[in-house]
């Protein structure tokens, strides 16, 4: 079980993006920085998980590029100004992997893990014993089992989640929430 007490400066923090970052958007997807909205909190909770983690890796699908409805320029863009907001307010994220595969057996589309693997390889350094993954839907928390982390479920999105959960091992209500709990 997971002892928040136990994270160290030896640890890796996986991060989503939808739902735990920034709102989502309801059966549809961010086509531009302009639909991208921070939820109240997070800016000051990825300040407070800096400090904390000397790794932070953003890991998301974005299936609405491999659909053909936005463009891989236009994600750059809202990572790119998304990463800037994060800055000014002190933080960071280290590194940004996203899928935009259409097939759910797509080894980087999580639940699979491929996108943890690419960050291992990256950064070698990576123990994924010593590694969280947040996010807002079962599949983050499998995609995090998968690869061998803890997992952190953030209710943002899904409050009526039934837990406890085999896949999840804590649970917040946002991603301010968990940070201050370290």
């Amino acid at each position: 079980m997971l002892n928040l007490s136990d994270i160290n400066n030896d640890w890796t923090l996986f991060l989503d993006r939808d739902g735990v970052i920034n709102h989502e958007k309801v059966e549809d997807y961010i086509y531009h920085y302009g639909e991208f909205t921070f939820y109240k909190g997070a800016l000051e909770a990825i300040k407070i998980l800096s400090q904390k983690f000397p790794r932070i890796i953003l890991v998301t699908n974005q299936k609405g590029v491999g659909k053909g409805l936005m463009t891989e320029e236009s994600l750059q863009d809202i990572h790119k100004n998304m990463l800037e907001e994060i800055t000014k307010a002190g933080g960071r994220i280290d590194t940004i992997y996203y899928c935009i595969a259409l097939d759910s057996n797509h080894s980087h589309r999580k639940p699979n893990p491929g996108m943890a693997f690419q960050a291992q390889q990256d950064f070698p350094e990576i123990d994924f014993s010593k590694s969280l993954m947040v996010g807002n839907n079962i599949s983050d928390m499998e995609f995090g089992r998968n690869a061998g982390m803890h997992t952190v479920f953030v209710k943002t999105t899904s409050p009526d989640q039934l837990l406890p959960h085999p896949a999840v091992d804590l649970a917040f209500e946002d991603l301010l929430d968990f940070a201050k709990a370290l």
